[in-house]
């Protein structure tokens, strides 16, 4: 049996979702991706849920797409599932607050990029690195460029370069770093904070400002995720993925 990648539980009003992929660093793979989407839909629809929290197991939040996957082909589909997370994180009625303690790479700012609140650790590092694999984050780039200035945008999409989490609060990535040893307790204060707001209030406010990423996901979606996947099933990005496996 397989074992579960993505794992929740429900206290005080907010469901914790949890990635707890190791063995691949939490990897956008179809498993994990299929997971968080289920697990979201079932805080959409559970009464008891006012605010979702992702947060991840293990030392890294999200290592990207699954590469080893891309590699055999096993994904073709990857790009237009990414590009549904995001609408669905954007579009859920309940505000999605994510806990970065440990690095995110390339199509996990996708996800930091459709949520609400992000709170990050000051030792957290952040990098787009499809550019040095023949890739372009054409997917996640619908909900990362409406949060950042175009010359920001610019530099790390184009660098590939790592950047830190002081950083990425300045350029609106994540909406504000802390002390690695007072992570917990800031995103508690602000869990604390949204479970006061009910649930229309919630749910009506998150559309006013959603509503721009949303519609840019139904216009420029399809078309992103399909210039993805080519890239991907590319000779130049088959190259450079199996290098950077073997080195691994």
């Amino acid at each position: 049996m397989t074992s579960s990648l993505v794992h929740s539980s429900i206290a005080g009003g907010v469901v914790t979702v949890t990635l707890d992929s190791p063995h691949n660093r939490n990897a956008l793979s179809r498993q994990l991706m299929a997971e968080f989407s289920s697990r979201l839909a079932a805080a959409e629809q559970d009464p008891d849920v006012r605010v979702v929290l992702v947060r991840s197991s293990g030392r890294v939040f999200c290592a990207g797409a699954d590469l080893a996957e891309a590699r055999q082909g096993l994904s073709s589909d990857g790009p237009r599932e990414i590009v549904r997370l995001q609408r669905q994180i954007a579009t859920l009625p309940k505000p999605v607050v994510v806990e970065l303690a440990g690095p995110v790479r390339a199509g996990g700012l996708g996800l930091v990029g459709a949520a609400d609140i992000v709170i990050a650790a000051d030792s957290v590092t952040f990098a787009l690195t499809e550019v040095r694999l023949g890739l372009a984050p054409s997917a996640i780039s619908l909900s990362l460029l409406p949060r950042l200035a175009p010359r920001a945008a610019a530099d790390i999409f184009l660098s590939g370069r790592t950047f830190d989490a002081a950083e990425a609060a300045a350029i609106g990535l994540v909406t504000r770093c802390v002390p690695d040893d007072e992570l917990a307790a800031a995103v508690a204060e602000a869990l604390t904070e949204l479970v006061k707001g009910s649930p229309q209030g919630l749910a009506e406010t998150k559309r006013l400002l959603t509503s721009d990423l949303v519609s840019r996901i139904d216009r420029d979606g399809e078309q992103a995720a399909q210039r993805s996947a080519a890239l991907f099933a590319s000779p130049e990005a088959q190259r450079a993925m199996q290098a950077f496996l073997e080195r691994r």
